[in-house]
């Protein structure tokens, strides 16, 4: 655990002099069809650390979480989209979307062992955030069903990205490399923090 606390101590001073706000959420809207939707997700640091964060969790749970996370997921980001696409105020959107990253990363790096329904409940709570702020973007699409379709298919080629990721912990070297990179995504998301406050 020290080893691994001690190899991303130097990242964190980095992260704080790089930091900016979350990436994906410019607030100026969107356009375009499935294309926009396919890239837009992966335009954005906080959204793509997020995903992979939810497929490696998912694989170091086990079944049924491996597969039950990532489809949580995007169905509770469905509804959080809804509620941007009403206008649905909505406080602290982009301290949630920076929190996933920290909270998910942090559950990866302790290799943290939590009931299938406490996970989803926490994988859920954080996909409203993200579709809020995704749903907030999308009335100003010129399609935005074949948005929605290209950033449904992204994001979740985002979580079998994660899925393989943990899938490393077969190997006890693999299981260091996805604790690390889960380092890394809670350290992303501290940056992500400190630019959405």
């Amino acid at each position: 655990m020290n080893a691994i606390f001690k190899c991303f101590r130097w990242a964190l001073p980095l992260l704080l002099v790089i930091s900016t706000p979350a990436l994906a959420h410019t607030g100026e809207g969107i356009t375009g069809g499935f294309m926009s939707g396919f890239l837009h997700p992966l335009a954005g640091l906080d959204h793509v650390t997020a995903m992979v964060a939810v497929g490696i969790l998912g694989a170091f749970l086990g079944r049924p979480a491996i597969w039950v996370l990532p489809v949580v997921f995007p169905l509770v980001m469905a509804f959080g989209g809804v509620i941007g696409v009403m206008g649905i105020p909505m406080p602290y959107i982009e301290t949630g979307i920076a929190l996933s990253s920290v909270v998910l990363g942090l559950f990866i790096v302790l290799a943290l062992k939590m009931p299938l329904w406490f996970a989803a409940i926490i994988v859920g709570a954080f996909a409203i955030f993200h579709g809020y702020a995704h749903g907030a973007e999308l009335p100003t699409a010129a399609n935005p069903l074949a948005y929605s379709v290209g950033f449904v298919i992204s994001t979740g080629l985002l979580h079998i990205a994660g899925i393989g990721i943990g899938e490393l912990i077969r190997w006890p070297a693999g299981v260091i490399i996805a604790r690390a990179i889960g380092g890394i995504i809670a350290l992303a998301g501290v940056g992500f923090l400190t630019g959405a406050l």
